[in-house]
């Protein structure tokens, strides 16, 4: 089938569609929810693939998946994050309407090396989430060589706002257009309300009938904290009377060995012993995740540092409540409110974080479906390509508190919290998929017909 001449193309640039990574769950919801819009080509990154550089037609599948008659889908492999050379010959190749980038700017330094000679015949766009304050001055250089910038988070939009407000005699303010908040989306057809099969949950729970289940699904790194979860978890367990103590199991979907995190069967060991911790590692498709959220009575994400928190949004749209950090990202799952009106993206301009709670923790309201943990300690982090960043630390007396709050409310009470979210996302709030996809293609027609070829350098030889 011939590609449809009267959609713009779009060429992104971010992990590959096929792979479960979260840059590729939220691309392939974006590039599929708006097929009718765009055609389609991905450079697929970051994969150690066979077929590097070979163009593979997805074309038949996005029809049949998306039902769109036209819908015309292509992704290049590529095992590492791609070059100028490749990027060239899929300009020619292709040739797309727009590049759309999405994730770390820091893997794709290349194409923002070269951003003078893409920008006079095609503007680059840029999808971009941030996990924490101070503002990142070291990023103003990938935001001006963007001509559009679609913020995933309020928080990353009003870094976006503070940073590229800057101007002096070589830069000039970047205008509205160019800064657009565009809400992270969950499918509500994907994640939502249902009945656990028995056999699974017999499966994962070992066919035993607990009080409370506790879920943290991430990767075992440092930043996501999962052995402060693990100690959280005991304490909140050391609380309990005895009778109670082995009614109690946290499930976490994660590998338990990592080198870049740590040996999690050695801290239940040392740290829990007693605690009933299953470590779930089967790889699972988005239905048996759906099923992990709904045989749980509450998932749990205190990272220290998180841009959005893709999990933690999925359980509360699959109407299972959560306990977060109050960091980056996951304040927008919040529902927090001054006096009675959500904080907008505009908001947090002004605010720039929430996560200070001497200046936020009694003045502002949450949603029922979540129990924040305020973080009581700021170290400062970074590393050369980062220089600072905000790592935010809860407290795990706190932490155990959280749990035990969710523990005392009856499954109805959870139950109801959980869908109170779901109904917010999926209404005011607007973190859900057709608000993402609606939001992301308004900005890549508005950036496309704003755009204007930027202009050649001079270049003087030096005698």
């Amino acid at each position: 089938m011939a590609e449809s001449k009267k959609k713009k193309k779009i060429l992104l640039l971010s992990d590959d569609l096929r792979m479960s990574s979260g840059i590729a769950t939220v691309s392939k919801e974006f590039v599929f929810g708006t097929l009718d819009k765009f055609d389609w080509v991905q450079l697929g990154a970051a994969v150690n693939h066979p077929d590097k550089g070979k163009e593979i037609d997805l074309g038949k599948d996005a029809r049949k998946i998306s039902g769109i008659e036209d819908a015309s889908l292509k992704i290049i492999p590529w095992t590492g994050y791609g070059d100028a050379n490749i990027l060239r010959e899929l300009i020619m190749r292709h040739q797309p309407d727009a590049i759309l980038h999405f994730t770390d700017p820091r893997y794709w330094r290349w194409l923002y090396e070269m951003e003078a000679e893409v920008r006079q015949n095609i503007p680059i766009l840029f999808y971009h989430i941030w996990d924490d304050l101070p503002d990142p001055h070291y990023n103003r250089d990938y935001y001006e060589s963007c001509d559009w910038l679609g913020c995933i988070s309020r928080q990353t939009y009003g870094i976006v706002k503070r940073v590229g407000a800057l101007e002096s005699e070589t830069i000039k303010p970047l205008e509205d257009w160019q800064v657009k908040y565009v809400p992270h989306g969950i499918n509500s057809d994907t994640f939502k309300p249902t009945k656990v099969p028995a056999e699974f949950k017999k499966q994962v729970l070992g066919g035993k009938d607990y009080k409370f289940v506790l879920f943290w699904m991430n990767r075992n790194i440092k930043r996501k904290q999962p052995s402060d979860v693990i100690w959280a978890f005991n304490k909140f367990r050391d609380g309990l009377a005895e009778e109670d103590k082995d009614k109690v199991c946290l499930i976490m979907h994660t590998a338990p060995i990592d080198q870049n995190g740590t040996d999690l069967i050695e801290v239940q060991k040392r740290i829990a012993p007693g605690c009933d911790i299953k470590f779930s590692t089967d790889r699972v498709n988005q239905e048996q995740l759906n099923w992990l959220y709904n045989l749980s009575d509450a998932t749990i994400n205190i990272a220290g540092n998180e841009g959005f928190g893709l999990t933690t949004a999925e359980s509360v749209m699959a109407g299972t409540p959560t306990i977060v950090n109050v960091t980056g990202g996951l304040q927008d799952q919040c529902g927090f409110k001054i006096d009675g009106k959500y904080i907008t993206a505009d908001d947090y301009v002004e605010i720039g974080s929430l996560h200070n709670w001497r200046d936020w923790e009694d003045k502002v309201t949450h949603g029922s479906w979540i129990k924040p943990v305020w973080p009581r300690v700021q170290t400062m982090v970074g590393s050369v390509p980062t220089p600072y960043i905000i790592d935010d630390k809860v407290d795990v007396y706190d932490v155990a508190d959280a749990i035990k709050y969710w523990y005392d409310k009856t499954s109805k009470e959870r139950k109801e919290a959980g869908l109170d979210g779901r109904k917010e996302f999926m209404g005011e709030m607007g973190l859900n998929s057709l608000n993402q996809n609606k939001q992301m293609a308004d900005g890549i027609n508005e950036a496309i017909k704003n755009w204007r070829p930027k202009k050649k350098a001079n270049v003087y030889k030096i005698r």
